[in-house]
């Protein structure tokens, strides 16, 4: 048996121990077989009874149990998918996601779209209100969207497609229209940007004021978001059915189970699916990929990494199905460039077969790259997911074959934020990327050599001149072609090491019923209810 599996094994074994020492179950925690991805794994147990008895105790209320500290509460500057998907309850823009990919009107009633595609007009939907209880006007809009182009960020745009805007402009009492420097077929994405109120600047991060069917009651740094429900929502349809909503933030996975166990906790999102066996018993569990792509990201300026060879000798190194089967129990999805599969249109999953494991080749590349005896390194880590934490040490096992030596260095997640991706201050590290919207568009612009967004230093010409051609097409065709030569063009310089589509699990009280899957990052409380 290799000497990596022979290890993996007794990781597992140990973590299984863990397991039963923690939460006083006995057996294995791997389960005998995987859920298809949204599948609910179970739905049983006597607390169901009670439910479906009608007896809640608990009454119309709901904690939920999330494993990041909200960085950032300012919804058009929100950093990380972890805040934005909270933030999604508070806050809505001209449009919003929908479950089934699709953007669907909401402080606009609807809009109009130039043939140019320069010009997007949208009609303001009447009847909507702010949480305070002021109505929505065109200034409000104008306002919003004039500060998500950069009108008090010294003009750089807080969302990176607005810096495609050239003009905003109220046309009349009831419409707006913003008018673009180059046509754009994708801009209509960046519209679920936050409408808030005018003037509000940076003080919205404590009025938290919004549209969306939750509104602010409270927030305490490291532990704990209130929402109540909105009253005055503008969609009957969808508005909220639960009374409160209290999202608690609690870093350790093991925490998060004994607090479902316990009662604490009605709701956990993100957990592992290594833990379905701790969970599938007395609780209604959904199983799905992340949307995210993990891998071992690389500062491609700093040595070795900014040697394209070396970054290539890692990625055959590395084994990602086995990586994916010790991590997810072999149920997350090879990406092999920066896509996740829920982007249909644009995923290539034939790319996460150019790396299969070579060791000779890896031993090979590295000399030609001048480190025959290979290296030192340092893999950073947010200490709060498990499953990076699990990927850094599969990883750091299997780069040992070719004589790199890496060392885990696990952070708290406000400070991977600060050092790690605004800093840039590390080597490598081991994180998810998702997009901001749906598009394959924020996917990939964030490693084009000027974008802000771009942590990893990548720097290709090629790779901008490609970029820059498919976010000017108009031509769908032309458009995809581009974006997947930008794939491959990752792929090829191995920017960095794209591993999988992580799979998890969200699990809920058996009295709780309505959550759905969206494909990107959100947790859509309004559709939740007691049963």
């Amino acid at each position: 048996m290799p000497k990596f599996k022979k290890r993996a094994l007794l990781l597992l074994a140990a973590l299984a121990m863990l397991a039963v020492s923690l939460y006083g179950c006995a057996g294995d925690t791997q389960p005998t077989s995987q859920p298809s991805a949204g599948v609910v794994v179970s739905d049983s147990g006597s607390e169901a009874s009670a439910a479906q008895s009608g007896e809640l105790p608990k009454g119309n209320s709901v904690t939920v149990g999330i494993a990041q500290d909200l960085s950032s509460l300012d919804p058009q500057l929100a950093a990380t998918a972890g805040v934005r998907e909270v933030l999604f309850n508070i806050f809505e823009g001209l449009v919003k996601a929908s479950p089934d990919g699709s953007l669907t009107p909401a402080v606009a009633s609807d809009y109009e779209i130039s043939a140019d595609n320069r010009t997007y007009t949208f009609t303001l939907r009447e009847g909507v209100t702010f949480h305070n209880g002021e109505a929505v006007t065109v200034e409000d809009v104008v306002y919003s969207l004039e500060r998500c182009a950069g009108s008090e960020n010294d003009g750089t745009p807080l969302v990176s497609a607005f810096s495609n805007v050239s003009g905003i402009e109220a046309l009349d009492g009831g419409h707006v229209a913003i008018t673009l420097a180059e046509p754009s077929t994708e801009f209509i994405n960046a519209l679920t940007a936050a409408i808030i109120p005018k003037d509000s600047g940076p003080s919205i991060t404590q009025t938290m004021v919004g549209t969306g069917p939750f509104q602010f009651v409270s927030y305490a740094p490291q532990d704990q978001l209130v929402v109540e429900r909105y009253e005055g929502y503008w969609n009957g349809e969808k508005a909220a059915k639960l009374d409160q909503v209290t999202f608690k933030i609690i870093p350790d996975v093991n925490s998060l189970v004994i607090g479902l166990k316990g009662g604490s906790l009605d709701m956990v999102v993100h957990l592992p699916n290594t833990l379905l066996a701790e969970v599938e018993d007395g609780f209604t569990v959904h199983q799905n990929t992340m949307n995210i792509v993990q891998a071992l990201y690389l500062n491609n300026a700093v040595e070795p990494f900014d040697n394209e060879l070396v970054r290539q000798a890692m990625y055959y190194a590395i084994n990602v199905d086995e990586i994916i089967e010790f991590v997810c129990f072999g149920a997350g999805v090879a990406t092999g460039t920066s896509m996740y599969p829920a982007q249909t249109k644009y995923f290539m999953p034939e790319l996460a077969d150019n790396y299969k494991q070579d060791v000779e080749k890896a031993k090979e590349l590295l000399a030609q790259a001048g480190y025959p005896d290979g290296f030192s390194m340092t893999i950073t880590a947010p200490s709060n997911y498990t499953q990076h934490m699990d990927t850094a040490q599969v990883l750091i096992e299997q780069l040992k074959a070719v004589g790199i030596t890496a060392e885990l260095v696990p952070v708290e997640w406000q400070t991977w934020v600060d050092d790690v991706y605004r800093g840039r201050n590390y080597q490598s590290t081991v994180c998810g990327i998702a997009a901001d919207d749906m598009t394959a568009r924020e996917m990939l612009v964030r490693y084009m050599s000027d974008n802000r967004k771009n942590f990893i230093a990548f720097n290709d010409p090629e790779y901008d001149s490609v970029m820059a051609q498919a976010m000017a097409s108009t031509d769908d065709e032309e458009q995809t072609r581009l974006y997947k030569r930008a794939e491959e063009i990752l792929n090829e310089r191995a920017a960095s090491l794209w591993i999988q589509d992580a799979c998890e699990l969200t699990v809920t009280d058996p009295s709780l019923d309505g959550f759905t899957f969206y494909p990107t990052y959100v947790i859509d409380m309004a559709s939740i209810y007691r049963k």
